[in-house]
C-alpha cells in the first residue's frame, strides 16, 4: 500500500502565535502515525514561486493522511494555523509502483 503525504509550504505571520498550531498538530500526528520528513529545513528555490517553509509529512497510507486532515482535532488545528500563516497544503498518495533503475 503507497504511503500518503502532506506537503506544506508556510509563510508565518506570527512565529508566536504558530507555537500553538505546532503543540496541537503534533497531536495528531501521534493518532494518525505521521512523521516529519521535511520541517523548514533549508532549502535552494530553482523554480516557481516559494513561501520561505516547507513541510513534509509521511503517514502510514494516503487514508490515513486524508483522515488526519478531515479529524476534527487536525480541522481545529487548520483553523490555529490559518490564522497566523499564508499556506499551500496537499495531501498526496505516494508512489508504490516500479522505478526507472529497475
Amino acid at each position: 500500500m503507497a504511503k500518503g503525504y502532506w506537503v506544506a509550504h508556510i509563510d508565518l505571520r506570527d512565529p508566536e502565535a504558530h507555537k500553538s498550531y505546532q503543540a496541537a498538530i503534533a497531536e495528531v500526528f501521534r493518532r494518525h502515525r505521521g512523521r516529519y520528513l521535511v520541517r523548514a529545513g533549508a532549502f535552494e528555490s530553482k523554480e516557481g514561486v516559494n513561501r520561505s517553509r516547507n513541510i513534509v509529512v509521511e503517514f502510514p497510507s494516503y487514508q490515513a493522511a486524508l483522515d488526519a486532515y478531515r479529524s476534527p482535532e487536525g480541522q481545529a488545528a487548520a483553523a490555529m494555523r490559518q490564522a497566523n500563516a499564508e499556506t499551500n497544503l496537499l495531501v498526496l498518495e505516494g508512489y508504490d509502483g516500479p522505478q526507472p533503475s529497475e
